[in-house]
């Protein structure tokens, strides 16, 4: 019996594995490639945006700031304000931060906590650069609602008057929300503070330098029984 015949075995190199598929730029498929991949970017930026600014976002970003006053402070100035978002609060991980990096063996990859960590503080520093909105803790009678906040309310933090602030621009200012003017001037008179709104805290010592006390109080009453 002759024997059998067996094949040469294919080199697997000679395979041949599934073509790319390329689509003409102007082809309905292209298009439809792009949408989809515009799609996925927006998603993925609302997604951040709202991640930002969902309410326990919002309230635990705030609860940091009321607990940045100091206790005697009637309102910062902008350079304290400053001081407080670049030492403190894009600092807030370090410390974490450096625990991950201190417990990775060395040729080992960071940890996911560890990359989130320095993803959120490369945000907030992104966003400090660009603009933060802010309670404007240099305005008197702000600060002086602020304080009133149960931590816990975010709706309570539109009462408040806010600002933007950038790191790139440290001496600029922008008024994103007056505030509600009632809530404001009823929390400055409880503090025993000006009724003037317009007071902050670059000013607020010659608002009381060589004014009679009593004076004061009588101003505070007229303006409050005028407010009531």
């Amino acid at each position: 019996m002759p024997p059998t015949k067996t094949k040469p075995a294919r080199s697997s190199s000679s395979k041949k594995g599934p073509k790319e598929k390329v689509f003409h730029p102007e082809s309905r498929k292209a298009g439809q490639l792009e949408r989809k991949l515009l799609r996925k970017q927006k998603l993925e930026k609302a997604s951040v945006t709202k991640s930002r600014n969902s309410p326990n976002v919002i309230v635990d970003r705030n609860v940091f700031f009321l607990h940045a006053l100091p206790e005697d402070a009637i309102a910062l100035t902008l350079s304290d304000v400053h001081d407080i978002l670049r030492d403190v609060w894009l600092a807030r991980f370090d410390h974490l931060i450096e625990a991950e990096q201190a417990a990775r063996r060395s040729g080992r990859p960071r940890s996911t906590k560890e990359d989130k960590l320095l993803e959120m503080k490369r945000q907030n520093t992104e966003e400090y650069r660009t603009g933060i909105d802010i309670p404007d803790l240099t305005h008197l009678a702000t600060v002086a609602l602020f304080r009133k906040w149960n931590a816990d309310d975010p709706g309570f933090l539109t009462l408040l008057r806010w600002i933007r602030v950038t790191s790139e621009n440290p001496h600029e200012v922008v008024l994103v929300r007056e505030g509600n003017e009632k809530a404001l001037l009823h929390a400055a008179a409880a503090a025993g503070l000006s009724l003037d709104l317009g007071q902050h805290a670059v000013d607020s010592a010659l608002g009381h330098d060589g004014m009679d006390e009593n004076v004061v109080e009588e101003e505070l009453a007229a303006d409050l029984h005028d407010l009531l």
